[in-house]
């Protein structure tokens, strides 16, 4: 695959959070709601598309858990393959319309236990532990822990990013806040310049927009781009992205280190269009020319 220039995801590419940011879901919601989503439904959430915030997905997930109490009569399969088929970009707003089917009665107890505030201020304490929350959240974390945030593996090899930034421009396009970018990419040694990185806090769109990619392109003058992610919305990203931008091509390469693993992750990445699938991002030294 020739390129100009690589884009990466981070999460489930350059460093694995099955145990942060997941997790932190996972039990953001049981904490809040009393009751929880497992990891397959979490996956469930991101396979159905617009679900690239985090805190986004938190949110459906208790919507879901608290809707089903109020006698939606779902499996979080069915649900979110309702958000899936949303015609209007899927997410959480989708999944408000999901529930929705609830008798008006029902919706309105289901809005009242619905504290989205607090189900953030959860998650930020559960990922980032007290001391990091105190930094960049300001006040007390209403729970007290050291942070998934330390849980975190690296995926990708220094052998590795030596190598593809030697080669070819180098960017992040990233769901995460931009100083918990600037954690992971520190954690792994890949050094983006600010301008050369999207986070959430960068744009208002969220993938699979296609702007920031394209914007990353630009601003690498670059005619071939390669953006490797872990989900069906960073390879729907570079789809869009190749469909508005005539002047360049965009590939996506799906990455087998997320939630998509195995025989089941390849299909998923190969329907929706992926160019290439590795079971690591350090296959890409050989698969990029």
């Amino acid at each position: 695959m020739q390129v100009d220039a690589v884009v990466f995801d981070i999460d489930g590419v350059l460093v694995d959070v099955a145990d942060s940011y997941r997790r932190a879901i996972i039990e953001s919601v049981d904490r809040v709601c009393d009751t929880t989503i497992d990891r397959e439904a979490v996956q469930s959430f991101k396979n159905a598309g617009g679900f690239n915030n985090d805190w986004e997905l938190t949110h459906a997930a208790a919507l879901f858990v608290l809707a089903r109490r109020e006698g939606l009569r779902m499996d979080v399969e069915a649900f979110t393959d309702r958000i899936a088929a949303d015609e209007d970009g899927g997410g959480l707003p989708a999944a408000k319309r999901v529930v929705a089917d609830l008798p008006s009665i029902a919706q309105a107890r289901v809005r009242d236990r619905w504290d989205t505030d607090r189900l953030r201020d959860v998650f930020q304490a559960l990922y980032l532990g007290a001391d990091l929350y105190r930094e960049l959240e300001g006040g007390d974390p209403p729970v007290s822990t050291a942070g998934y945030i330390n849980d975190e593996p690296t995926l990708i090899d220094p052998a590795t990013i030596a190598d593809l930034t030697a080669r070819f421009d180098a960017g992040v396009l990233t769901g995460r806040p931009a100083e918990e970018a600037r954690i992971a990419l520190d954690r792994v040694g890949l050094d983006v310049p600010a301008d050369r990185r999207f986070t959430m806090d960068d744009w208002e769109e969220s993938k699979p927009h296609p702007r920031a990619l394209v914007e990353l392109a630009e601003r690498f003058d670059a005619d071939r781009i390669a953006f490797a992610g872990d989900t069906l919305d960073d390879v729907r990203t570079a789809r869009n992205a190749d469909r508005e931008d005539d002047a360049r091509a965009y590939y996506a390469v799906g990455v087998l280190t997320g939630g998509l693993t195995g025989e089941s992750g390849t299909r998923a990445f190969d329907e929706a269009g992926a160019d290439a699938v590795v079971d690591d991002v350090n296959e890409l030294v050989d698969l990029l020319e």
